[in-house]
Formats: C-alpha cells, sequence, structure tokens
C-alpha cells in the first residue's frame, strides 16, 4: 500500500511527542525514530494492509504506516503505551521484550503458510536483537520451512548503550547488507536517545 505520511509528517511526529515527553506529560518510556522515514516509507509501500507487522519498542512509525490513526497513536502513547503499542485490527504488535517478538513472527508464519494465505509477516528488530541466538534459529526456521516471514533489521549501533559490534569485537554485522526474501538490513543514525527526548548522561 502507498504509505499516506510523508518523511516530514513522521518526523514531526516524533518531535512533538518528544516536546510532550519533555514536558513531563508521559509518565512512562517512549522509543523515537529518526533518519530512517525513507526506509521506512519504502518498506511500507511494499506492505498490505492484510499482512503482520511485528516490531520490538521502537514503533511509532510502525503504526502509523500501517494505518493506525495518528491522533489515536498519541493518546496511547500518553498513556504510557509507546513500548507497547498493540493494534488488532491493523495487525500490527509490538513488545518490548527482547528477541520476544521474534517466536510469534514464526508461528504467524507457519499459520499463513499452513492456510494458503498471500499475506506476509514483517518482523522488524535492532542489530543486537540479529546478533542473538533466537534470531538465528527463528531465520533459519523460516528459511528452511519457507514461511512468508521477512525480518528487517533496524541497525543504529546500539543495544541500548552498548556498540553492538565493539560488544561482538567485529566490523561488520552477520546480516549487513543482506536484502533478499528473508532479511532486509538497513542502518540510521538515531538523534534520539535509546529512551526519552533529551540528552543521556553516562557514568
Amino acid at each position: 500500500m502507498k504509505p499516506k505520511y510523508t518523511e516530514k509528517d513522521l518526523l514531526d511526529f516524533e518531535k512533538e511527542i518528544a516536546s510532550i515527553f519533555n514536558d513531563a506529560k508521559i509518565k512512562a518510556p517512549v522509543h523515537l525514530y529518526s533518519n530512517n522515514e525513507a526506509e521506512m516509507i519504502k518498506i511500507f509501500s511494499g506492505v498490505k494492509p492484510s499482512d503482520w507487522v511485528l516490531c520490538t519498542w521502537r514503533s511509532h512509525y510502525q503504526c502509523l504506516l500501517k494505518g493506525v490513526p495518528m491522533d489515536r497513536l498519541k493518546e496511547d502513547i500518553i498513556n504510557g503505551k509507546s513500548i507497547s503499542l498493540c493494534y488488532p485490527e491493523y495487525k500490527i504488535y509490538s513488545s518490548a521484550i527482547v528477541t520476544g517478538i521474534l517466536p510469534i513472527a514464526v508461528g504467524i508464519g507457519l499459520a499463513l503458510k499452513r492456510s494458503g494465505s498471500s499475506d506476509k509477516v514483517y518482523c522488524f528488530v535492532g542489530d543486537m536483537t540479529s546478533e542473538s541466538g533466537s534470531f538465528s534459529e527463528c531465520l533459519k526456521y523460516c528459511e528452511n520451512h519457507q514461511l512468508p516471514v521477512k525480518f528487517i533489521v533496524e541497525d543504529n549501533s546500539k543495544s541500548v548503550c552498548t556498540d553492538t559490534r565493539k560488544t561482538w569485537n567485529v566490523y561488520t554485522l552477520s546480516y549487513e547488507g543482506r536484502n533478499d526474501e528473508f532479511v532486509y538490513y538497513y542502518s540510521y543514525d538515531n538523534m534520539w536517545p535509546h529512551a526519552g527526548a533529551g540528552k543521556r548522561i553516562q557514568f
């Protein structure tokens, strides 16, 4: 489907959420995106309304691009649901549990294949999650059983505040640069901290 939001629309939404958060009107964590708007619009141009979208805790853009009304999304974020946004009627689910969404993606993909559906599952994960054993196993199962699941690896070079490549002592991540039936990788430089909307101080 053709996304109805522009890159500016998406970024303006995150800036508004950041402002509301910094005014202490959101009593829960928020996780914001930036500098990946073009990638997200490109990805969602191939997502059908009947497809499934699964996300981690940073999912504002996915919700908007999947069709969740902006006012409803904003209200839910203000009410503290930024990291656990789920809209069954739009077939979009998110989880704040690291790797928690992966087996759910596999299960939905298996159900779609068994039912003969032409729908797909798009599962968004961060770069550190993509280096986990759970990711490797779920991807292997989808590949070997030819399930209609595509994993989108979003690389902002961080796992919370830890550099992913330094953690594993590598220059290149396992799926870096991959773009095929099962994995799409892209990188971006997020201007926001891991959580919140201000400057993060580390000791």
